[in-house]
């Protein structure tokens, strides 16, 4: 019988809860921003917001955008047991929102020459998710 212990001794992994409405408007076609402003806390949309900016050449509000769902995702990890560091599961999908905020920041940053915010960005990624990581690049 598997126990599915941490044999490392570190933290076990953080599992935001589901949201789905945002999820579910975002999947059907509806503008990032309008899930943005009806459901500021949700990183996923915030990470939509910051990838439609990045890929029109927006590299500022990218990194404004980014940077929102990533603090939105900090709030909701520490609201969920997480202690600043530990693995943050790319497998477990409401987790991707915040992760692919932390990986938009990084992308950004690094447009901007903030190479130790892009650094300091692309480790925790990295720490959190290797999947994720390696998933968006």
């Amino acid at each position: 019988m598997a126990t599915h212990e941490n044999l490392l001794g570190g933290p076990p992994p953080t599992r935001l809860p589901d949201d789905p409405e945002p999820r579910e408007l975002l999947a059907s076609g509806s503008a990032p921003a309008e899930v943005a402003a009806k459901y500021p806390s949700s990183s996923l949309a915030w990470a939509q917001l910051a990838d439609e900016a990045y890929e029109n050449g927006r590299v500022v509000e990218s990194y404004a955008y980014a940077r929102t769902g990533y603090h939105r995702g900090l709030d909701s990890l520490r609201r969920n047991g997480w202690k600043g560091h530990g693995p943050v599961p790319f497998e477990h999908e409401p987790n991707r929102g915040f992760l692919r905020s932390l990986h938009a920041l990084a992308r950004a940053a690094q447009a901007i020459g903030e190479q130790e915010e892009y650094e300091r960005c692309s480790t925790f990624l990295r720490e959190s998710s290797p999947t994720a990581a390696e998933t968006l690049g």
